[in-house]
């Protein structure tokens, strides 16, 4: 049996995931609910469970607040989020997962599933989904990168480049380090988009920042800062003059 407290501001969507867990998981013992940060401080500091459903926004507060209560706490962390784009992108850029309300029965077992196995995150992994959280609109600073095995953080600003490998992406730092990550490039070319990356080829992702000269010759590539020549898609090289015009005027 797994101990379970699950922490949502809403009526109807705590009785629903206390219902859902009751009908489908009956190796989980759900030994308290709350709805605030208060009832949530009060029923963790009686019970210490293996799993906490946690909601991000409460009435009282959010999810942060009850972690920072207890920031020794074991339990393995199952956030419950709505399903808001920006949402989505925080917890994408700390490597957390989550479940989106409303969810399926498929995607609440894959989700406890994945809380047995889960390496807990750190505070620099939750400081992470909190500031891209509270800022929506702004530039993020850092993103966790999720290896094999171990979960690195690195600034944005530090990433010259991204390479697809199969199903698997190598991400390319000005120090010289190569960060092997089991993630699509397409999965990343998609979170990176608006920040200053640009997909020039099926292969390559590029920091816009680090491009020093688009040659056109040779079927056109690029010229890295670093020295890096980066080949450019024929339906590519169009919107990449584009945006070196743009950064040069």
């Amino acid at each position: 049996m797994l101990t379970a407290i699950i922490v949502e501001d809403m009526p109807d969507a705590l009785q629903l995931l206390k219902s859902d867990l009751e009908t489908n998981h009956p190796e989980i013992n759900i030994v308290d609910t709350a709805r605030s940060v208060v009832e949530a401080a009060k029923a963790l500091g009686n019970n210490e469970p293996d799993i906490l459903f946690l909601d991000i926004m409460l009435g009282d507060g959010t999810g942060f607040d009850v972690l920072e209560i207890f920031p020794e706490l074991k339990s393995k962390i199952i956030f419950v989020t709505a399903s808001d784009e920006y949402a989505i992108r925080a917890f994408k850029f700390a490597a957390i997962d989550y479940v989106l309300k409303p969810y399926s029965n498929e995607e609440l077992a894959q989700a406890i599933a994945k809380a047995k196995e889960q390496i807990q995150p750190n505070r620099e992994r939750l400081n992470i989904l909190q500031d891209t959280l509270s800022a929506p609109e702004q530039k993020p600073d850092k993103i966790s990168l999720h290896t094999l095995d171990k979960i690195i953080i690195v600034s944005l600003d530090d990433i010259v480049r991204c390479e697809s490998d199969s199903n698997n992406t190598i991400f390319y730092l000005e120090d010289g380090q190569k960060i092997f990550v089991t993630k699509t490039l397409k999965y990343f070319a998609d979170m990176l988009k608006n920040y200053q990356f640009l997909r020039v080829h099926q292969s390559h992702l590029v920091n816009i920042q680090c491009i020093s000269a688009f040659i056109k010759a040779d079927g056109g590539y690029l010229m890295l800062k670093n020295g890096e020549n980066i080949p450019v898609s024929v339906r590519k090289k169009v919107e990449v003059m584009d945006i070196l015009d743009s950064m040069h005027r």
